[in-house]
């Protein structure tokens, strides 16, 4: 049975009103933005700094490192465009400043990456702290993985800083951490996972 053209009208238009409706209210949508923005600074910075480990002699590991960590952050970043597109609002993909491209050794650059996975991981709490006080239940719930990701990145950041700092100058040091730098990250996404 086919509806009067005026009844099909009107179907069209609530479908399109459907569509309209967010379920993040205006301030939940805002900080989801902030936040990928900051997921993309994150990709961004990573991905300078393994261009920075790539040039210096001998960190083929560390290089690869930052390449994963970077396109992890890039995947975190795609995670929240996505939620806040399916949960009505609209995603948007930032403008970013260029990050640091140079630093003085290894250990200052591992000192930044666990200063910029603090950052990330307030930014993520501000995130979970907002949807409470909004009584958003369902972004509350989506944040937890986000939490979880980074207790495990601030442990890790934090694990090869100490490794970093109980090498100190020591050349042969150096090229064991190199090595076993991507082991560290393997081992901890096995535990991960079995978790």
């Amino acid at each position: 049975m086919q509806l009067p053209l005026h009844h099909a009208f009107i179907e069209c238009q609530i479908a399109i009103n459907l569509k309209k409706i967010t379920m993040l209210n205006d301030v939940m949508k805002d900080a989801l933005n902030a936040q990928v923005k900051m997921e993309a600074e994150s990709s961004q910075v990573y991905l300078a700094m393994a261009s920075w480990a790539e040039i210096q002699p001998g960190l083929e590991g560390v290089t690869q490192f930052f390449y994963r960590h970077s396109d992890e952050e890039r995947m975190h970043m795609l995670k929240l465009i996505g939620y806040i597109n399916e949960r009505g609002g609209f995603a948007i993909v930032p403008a970013l400043e260029q990050p640091q491209l140079t630093y003085p050794s290894l250990r200052h650059a591992f000192k930044e990456l666990l200063a910029h996975e603090i950052k990330v991981s307030n930014g993520i709490n501000e995130l979970v702290d907002i949807a409470l006080q909004h009584k958003d239940y369902a972004t509350h719930n989506f944040l937890q993985w986000y939490v979880a990701e980074q207790i495990e990145e601030e442990r890790l950041a934090r694990t090869l800083n100490d490794k970093l700092e109980m090498i100190g100058d020591d050349k042969s040091g150096l090229y064991l951490f190199d090595r076993d730098i991507l082991n560290v990250g393997a081992t901890q996404n096995a535990k991960k996972g079995a978790a």
